[in-house]
């Protein structure tokens, strides 16, 4: 426990630029809203449109919107197939918002880290909307404006790929040296390592925790009153 409090202060010490996830560390963007209904409703609208042939059958089966999207991407890059699928991922994450859970602990870690002065950014495979109208519902916006870095229409830039972070990066003048990521998958611990930035896991449960540390994470939290509580000195 000792050891764990100590990675946490150097994480925190170290930390002039705080990158956030968005849909694990912030909130539970579909705990009221299943992505697996919206990924099933995806494959749907594909088939109805004749093209069933598009997904292979683990593809149809997926239940992460996400990775159908990415599927229909890499067969149909830039096309106006994938741009009109993505717009309603855009819908079905903006109606999500409206049931989503907040994480514990993350609206105080929010503020008092903004207070404290280190820079906040949401670098994010969700669309921006999204994080912007949840975000605003919260009253943590203005912690964060104007860092919003999410999906755009190259899908291929999504998180492994480290583009969000490099754009958060870049836009704040942040030395990768400085910053630290929070993300709660093993695509956001991924992308944190190409941008060359410190990485600090969140997982909520032990299967999000074991897949995490099997790629390589070596500090993983499974609440972040921890981390809130070394901010504030408490630990």
């Amino acid at each position: 426990m000792a050891e764990e409090t100590e990675k946490l202060r150097e994480l925190i010490k170290r930390a002039r630029f705080v990158l956030f996830d968005f849909d694990g560390p912030i909130c539970r963007l579909f705990a009221g809203h299943s992505a697996e209904r919206i990924a099933s409703d995806q494959v749907r609208w594909l088939e109805e449109r004749g093209l069933r042939g598009l997904l292979t059958e683990e593809e149809r089966a997926e239940p992460d919107p996400h990775a159908v999207l990415r599927a229909v991407d890499r067969r149909h890059p830039g096309s106006d197939l994938v741009a009109e699928l993505e717009e309603r991922l855009t819908q079905q994450e903006l109606t999500a918002v409206a049931s989503a859970w907040p994480t514990q602990y993350a609206d105080p870690l929010i503020m008092t880290w903004h207070a404290m002065g280190p820079r906040l950014a949401v670098t994010t495979n969700n669309s921006p909307r999204a994080v912007n109208r949840y975000l605003e519902g919260r009253g943590l916006d203005h912690c964060f404006d104007p860092h919003i870095y999410g999906r755009t229409q190259d899908l291929h830039l999504l998180k492994p790929h480290p583009h969000c972070i490099n754009r958060a990066l870049s836009a704040m003048g942040a030395a990768p040296s400085a910053a630290l990521m929070i993300g709660d998958a093993p695509t956001d611990y991924e992308a944190a390592l190409a941008a060359g930035v410190d990485f600090l896991g969140y997982a909520r449960n032990e299967r999000k925790a074991k897949l995490l540390k099997k790629a390589g994470a070596a500090c993983v939290v499974s609440s972040l009153e921890p981390v809130l509580k070394v901010l504030r000195g408490q630990a």
